[in-house]
């Protein structure tokens, strides 16, 4: 079964899209969807924008694919900062 969805982004910004209007097979809650070109949702182009965590990266290769690198927490955004206690 297929459906017509718009795929967006987190924030909350009217150009947060990767496609609209596109036939997908029926995705749930838990899915992995594979976005092979993600702008600044990749981790060379990626910022904590909002407060958001960097990307975990795969890297693909035919039918395979391996976790290159995790993904930020909210723990590691906040490991460096220092309250200065005026």
């Amino acid at each position: 079964k297929t459906e017509k969805i718009d795929v967006v982004g987190p924030v909350c910004e009217s150009g947060d899209f990767f496609a609209l209007d596109r036939e997908m097979p029926e995705l749930g809650e838990g899915d992995l969807l594979a976005i092979m070109s993600a702008g600044a949702y990749g981790f060379v182009m990626a910022s904590n924008y909002n407060s958001r965590p960097l990307p975990a990266e795969a890297l693909v290769r035919g039918n395979k694919f391996a976790l290159i690198r995790k993904r930020q927490t909210n723990e590691d955004l906040i490991r460096g900062e220092v309250d200065p206690q005026f």
